[in-house]
C-alpha cells in the first residue's frame, strides 16, 4: 500500500527489500497526480517481486536475490536478446572464463555472414559460481541493415546465440502520409449502415473511410481496437479487454462480401438472407447495441459459407495465409475450439489443457481439427476484408488510411493469456493509480508482460502481434504507450491504489515498434496522456512516435496552453473515448455520471465548480482567438473548439465522429464494469435517432464542423500546412 514519504524508515531489512526491488525494475515510490511523492509498502513489493519470480520473503531470500541480480548476466555467454539502433556501433558483453578467447559473428536476416570484432574495453573479472569470469566487449558493425538478425558466440566448445534486432533510429514518415491531415475517430461497432447486421463491420469501415476522404479530404480514420473476443456469444463488450491482441474479431465480418457467399445453394442463401433480415431493424436502434445477437447470427451464417468449397486459387491463398501466421494462428484457433467446448475462461479449464503444448491439449488438436480449421478461416476472412478496407481508403485519397488501435493488454482467461503464459506475469494485473478523473484508481484486469521472460523470448510474441495488426494498416495508435516504459502492477486481492510501477526496456519495445511500423509503411501514435516522467515525451519524439493531445488536458501550471505551444508530431483532438462527446462534456455530464456511480473522492459541488472553471478557461482562450462569440450555441461552440485545434502545429488532427453528428452519450466510463453500459452505445444524433453511414453524406452538422476545421487549416494567416 502507498505510504507517505514523510515516514522515516530505518529498518535495514526494509531498506534491503527496496534495494532489491529497484534492482529488479520495481518502483519503490511514485509521484501521484496531485504531485505528491508516495512510498510503496513492503507488502506490495513482496507480491510484485513474487510475480517476477524474485524471492524476497525472508532476509536470506533478499540477500540471495540481490547477489543473483549482479551475477546472472555474468552466467551467460550472450545476453538473451540485443536490440540496437541503426547506424550505431553497439558493444555486446560476452562472458567467458577469464583469459579465454571468444569468437562472435552475425547471421543477418538475408543469410549473409558478418564477423564481430572485439574491442579493448577492460572490466575487472568476477568469480561466478566458482569460476573466475571475464567480460569481453564485441562491437556489432554499424552497417547492419534494419531487421531481425542472429548473434552467435563460441568459447572453448560452448556456443550461444540470440536475436539481434536493428531498429530505426527514427521512424521514417511513410510515403504519401506526409503533410498535415485530419481524420475521423470512430468506434466501429457503433457505426452501422442499412446493410449491417446490427453492428458496424469492415464494409462499413471501408464506406466511412471512402466518404470522409472523397467528400471531405480526410487523411485517416482511427478505429477502436478490432482484437478478437470470445469465439461465441456472450462476448465481452470492451474492445480494450480482448481475448487476443494479435488476431481480429469475426464480429466485424460482412458475410455477404465473402466470395464463397455467391456460391451458396438456394436454401443456404435464403437462410443467410433471413438471418440478415432479422438483424437489419437493429441498425436503427439507438438505445443499445446487441453484440450477442449479431454475433450469434453471423456465426450461423459463416458456418454455411465456410462449408462452400473454395476454388483451387482461393484454397492456395488460405493455405498461404495460415503458413505465414504459423503456430500463433494454430494456437489461437485451438483456444477458440476449446473455449467453445469448455467455456472461454482458460483459467478454469482442467489442468491437462491449461497449456498449448500439454499432451492432453495435443489430443484435442486432432479431435477438434474441424473447428480449428473454421476459426483459422475466420481470421483469413478478417484479413481479406481489412485489406479491402485499407485499399478502399487509399484509393479514395487517404494518405494514411485505416489507423488501428492497440489495447494495453488482454483478458486473464483469454487466448493470449493461455497461449503466451510463458511471457506473462501471474498474480498481478495492470491498471492505473488514482488520478483526477478516476480518484479511486483503475484495475484493468489484464496480465502484464513479464519484462524478463519477454526479453528471454526475444520479444517474439510482441513482434508477431505488431506484424499482424500492421498488415493492412496505415497507422497504429498505441493505447497507454507509457506502458512500454512502465506499467502499474496491482497484486491480486489489492485495490488499484495498492500497486506500483514495474519498468520495461523501453529502448527495445519502442525500437521494435518503430521497426515493424517502418516495414509496414505506417505511422505510430502513442496515447501519452496521464502521469508520466518528463523525459518520456521527448524520447518518443526522438524516435518518430507521435504523441496525443486532448484540448481539455493541455495545461501548463493549470493554465490552458496556447495553440502555438502544442507539439508538431502529435495527434490533437478535442475529445477522447474516455470522455463524453463534447456536447455532453460542455454540460458537465461526466461529473454527474461519476457522482452517480460513486467514483468521486470529494464533494460533487466542488468537483462541478472546478470542472466548470477549467472548461471556461479553455473557452476563454478560444474566444481570444476570435473563433467563438459570446452566446454561441452548443454546435457553434464545438465547431470553434475543433477550429482551435487547427491553430496548433500538430500534423494530425482528429475529429470524433460522435462530435460531428452531435451525440451526447458517454461511450466508456473508466473505473466501471457493469455499473455503466460501456462500449454499447450506438451512434446517434442530438435527436436521439440512429445515424447510419449513408446518412453522413447529407448530415449538415457533420459538414459544417469539417468546414470549420478545414477553413482554419487552409487559412494562410493561421493554418500551418
Amino acid at each position: 500500500m502507498a505510504e507517505d514519504t514523510g515516514r522515516n524508515e530505518e529498518d535495514p531489512a526494509t531498506n534491503a527489500l527496496r534495494e532489491l526491488a529497484e534492482a529488479s525494475g520495481v518502483g519503490t515510490s511514485f509521484r501521484g497526480w496531485d504531485g505528491s511523492e508516495h512510498l510503496v509498502g513492503a507488502g506490495t513489493l513482496h507480491r510484485v517481486l513474487d510475480a517476477l519470480g524474485v524471492a524476497s520473503r525472508t532476509p536470506e531470500d533478499v540477500r540471495t536475490s540481490l547477489h543473483n541480480t549482479v551475477l546472472d548476466p555474468w552466467r551467460r555467454l550472450l545476453p538473451p536478446v540485443v536490440v540496437l539502433r541503426e547506424g550505431q556501433e553497439f558493444h555486446v558483453p560476452v562472458h567467458v572464463p577469464h583469459g579465454s578467447a571468444a569468437r562472435v559473428w552475425v547471421t543477418a536476416e538475408d543469410g549473409s555472414h558478418h564477423e564481430v570484432l572485439q574491442r579493448d574495453d577492460w572490466e575487472e573479472p568476477k568469480e561466478v559460481d566458482g569460476v573466475l569470469t571475464g567480460r569481453a566487449s564485441f562491437a556489432v558493425p554499424e552497417y547492419l541493415p534494419l531487421g531481425w538478425h542472429t548473434l552467435h558466440a563460441e568459447n572453448g566448445g560452448a556456443t550461444a546465440s540470440c536475436p539481434l534486432v536493428v531498429t530505426p533510429g527514427r521512424l521514417a514518415v511513410p510515403a504519401g502520409s506526409g503533410g498535415r491531415q485530419w481524420g475521423l475517430m470512430a468506434q466501429l461497432y457503433s457505426v452501422r449502415s442499412a446493410r449491417s447486421w446490427g453492428i458496424g463491420d469492415f464494409a462499413d469501415l471501408a464506406e466511412l473511410a471512402s466518404f470522409a476522404a472523397a467528400q471531405h479530404g480526410a487523411g485517416f480514420v482511427l478505429v477502436n481496437p478490432l482484437h478478437a473476443a470470445e469465439p461465441s456469444p456472450p462476448v465481452q463488450p470492451s474492445p480494450y479487454l480482448p481475448a487476443t491482441r494479435r488476431f481480429f474479431n469475426p464480429l466485424y465480418i460482412r458475410v455477404e462480401d465473402i466470395p464463397e457467399y455467391g456460391y451458396l445453394t438456394g436454401s443456404g442463401r435464403s437462410a443467410v438472407e433471413a438471418l440478415a433480415a432479422r438483424l437489419h431493424p437493429d441498425n436503427l436502434r439507438a438505445d443499445a447495441l446487441d453484440r450477442d445477437s449479431a454475433y450469434g447470427a453471423k456465426l450461423e451464417a459463416l458456418e454455411k459459407v465456410h462449408a462452400v468449397r473454395r476454388s483451387a486459387a482461393r484454397q492456395r491463398r488460405f493455405e498461404k495465409f495460415c503458413a505465414a501466421q504459423g503456430a500463433g494462428l494454430e494456437d489461437f484457433a485451438l483456444w477458440c475450439a476449446l473455449a467453445e467446448r469448455f467455456g472461454p475462461d482458460a483459467g478454469r479449464w482442467d489442468g491437462g489443457i491449461r497449456a498449448p503444448g500439454a499432451p492432453e491439449t495435443q489430443g484435442y488438436r486432432e479431435e477438434l481439427a474441424g473447428r480449428i480449421g473454421f476459426h483459422r478461416w475466420l481470421q483469413w476472412i478478417c484479413d481479406e476484408q481489412l485489406e479491402a478496407a485499407q485499399r478502399t481508403a487509399r484509393e479514395a485519397g487517404m494518405g494514411i488510411g485505416v489507423m488501428h488501435d492497440l489495447a494495453v493488454g488482454v483478458d486473464r482467461g483469454g487466448a493470449d493469456a493461455w497461449a503466451l503464459q510463458g511471457v506473462l506475469a501471474e498474480g498481478v494485473t495492470v491498471g492505473a493509480p488514482p488520478d483526477m478523473f478516476n480518484q479511486q484508481g483503475q484495475n484493468w484486469q489484464q496480465p502484464p508482460w513479464h519484462p524478463g521472460r519477454l526479453a528471454e523470448s526475444g520479444y517474439a510474441a510482441y513482434r508477431d502481434m505488431l506484424r499482424t495488426i500492421l498488415r493492412h494498416a496505415g497507422g497504429i495508435r498505441v493505447d497507454h504507450i507509457l506502458g512500454l516504459f512502465r506499467l502499474w502492477w496491482i497484486p491480486d486481492g489489492c485495490g488499484p491504489g495498492e500497486g506500483t510501477y514495474v519498468y520495461y526496456d523501453h529502448e527495445a519495445l519502442i525500437g521494435i515498434l518503430a521497426l515493424e511500423a517502418q516495414r509496414a509503411g505506417a505511422v505510430v501514435v502513442g496515447e501519452d496522456l496521464g502521469v508520466f516522467e518528463p523525459w518520456v515525451r521527448d524520447y518518443l519524439s526522438e524516435r518518430g512516435i507521435f504523441g496525443t493531445s486532448i484540448l481539455w488536458f493541455e495545461r501548463d501550471d493549470g493554465v490552458p496552453v496556447a495553440p502555438e505551444e502544442y507539439r508538431r508530431e502529435c495527434l490533437t483532438s478535442v475529445n477522447t473515448h474516455d470522455l463524453p462527446p463534447t456536447a455532453g462534456y460542455l454540460a458537465g455530464e461526466h461529473v454527474d455520471l461519476r457522482e452517480s456511480l460513486g467514483l468521486l473522492n470529494r464533494p460533487v459541488e466542488q468537483e462541478r465548480a472546478e470542472d466548470a472553471a477549467d472548461r471556461e478557461q479553455v473557452l476563454d482562450l478560444v474566444r481570444s482567438r476570435g473563433l467563438l462569440a459570446d452566446g454561441a450555441d452548443e454546435r457553434e461552440t464545438i465547431e470553434a473548439l475543433y477550429a482551435f485545434t487547427a491553430l496548433t502545429p500538430s500534423a494530425l488532427l482528429g475529429v470524433a465522429l460522435v462530435d460531428a453528428v452531435g451525440e451526447r452519450r458517454t461511450q466508456n466510463q473508466p473505473g466501471t464494469l457493469d455499473e455503466y453500459p460501456n462500449w454499447q452505445v450506438p451512434l446517434a444524433g442530438p435527436d436521439g435517432k440512429a445515424v447510419l453511414v449513408e446518412d453522413l453524406a447529407g448530415n449538415e452538422r457533420f459538414a459544417s464542423l469539417i468546414r470549420a476545421l478545414r477553413r482554419e487549416m487552409e487559412n494562410p494567416a493561421t493554418g500551418l500546412r
